[in-house]
């Protein structure tokens, strides 16, 4: 049985998830695996204690345990993934497809998971009187200004970014997650607009959508 480490937890807004993690966990949902998910004490990201350092270096979420091999780092795992499970297949065979996914997949996750989505996202566990909203908006404003574009002109004549290999879209997958609890409209990116509801519509992106409860959202284990 795979484990997946996460800190996922509920919050008065629906269920808190780290969007690293939940990019491990939309690949594990479309590559139909079984697996389970393990949440850690939110705590021991600060403590790093010795036995989540013993399995992540860096004392980091997320990171697998895949019968006994450990592997740590988003795309890493999904990666490991797809060279172990190949199929269905999440990466196209041609090596110039193959190289547009990878960018793609890099860009989400300089340009949206690292740092600024995490800035956005993280004050919704608060009273709405303890946010930082100046923060907030500003990283709404990086995303408007510097990855709707991108993505929008990405997009134009595909249904998804890489047909049908999700690999590059779980970056953006997480983002679609976010804004169906933060509802920043795209502006003037209707495709963007257009590709977040299908891509929320995916039965595989229910495992990782904020309104699924905890209880059903713990794995695929049958």
């Amino acid at each position: 049985m795979i484990r997946l480490y996460t800190t996922e937890r509920a919050y008065p807004y629906g269920t808190l998830r780290s969007t690293n993690a939940s990019k491990v966990k939309v690949i594990l949902e479309e590559k139909g695996l079984l697996y389970r998910v393990e949440r850690l004490r939110p705590g021991d990201l600060w403590k790093k204690p010795a036995e989540m350092l013993a399995k992540h270096p860096l004392g980091k979420v997320p990171y697998l345990d895949d019968g006994g091999i450990i592997v740590y780092d988003s795309t890493v795992i999904n990666e490991y993934r797809e060279e172990r499970y190949p199929n269905p297949p999440l990466l196209p065979a041609d090596p110039i497809a193959r190289a547009r996914a990878r960018m793609l997949e890099n860009f989400g996750d300089e340009a949206i998971l690292v740092g600024e989505l995490s800035a956005m996202w993280m004050p919704w566990r608060s009273k709405p009187e303890g946010r930082d909203t100046v923060c907030m908006e500003k990283r709404r404003e990086w995303i408007r200004s510097r990855v709707f574009p991108y993505l929008e002109k990405e997009i134009e004549g595909r249904e998804y970014l890489c047909g049908s290999f999700p690999l590059a879209a779980a970056p953006s997958r997480t983002l679609a997650m976010v804004l169906e609890v933060d509802q920043m409209p795209p502006d003037a990116c209707p495709r963007v607009g257009a590709y977040r509801e299908r891509q929320r519509a995916r039965p595989r992106s229910r495992a990782i959508s904020p309104q699924t409860s905890l209880a059903d959202s713990a794995g695929r284990e049958e």
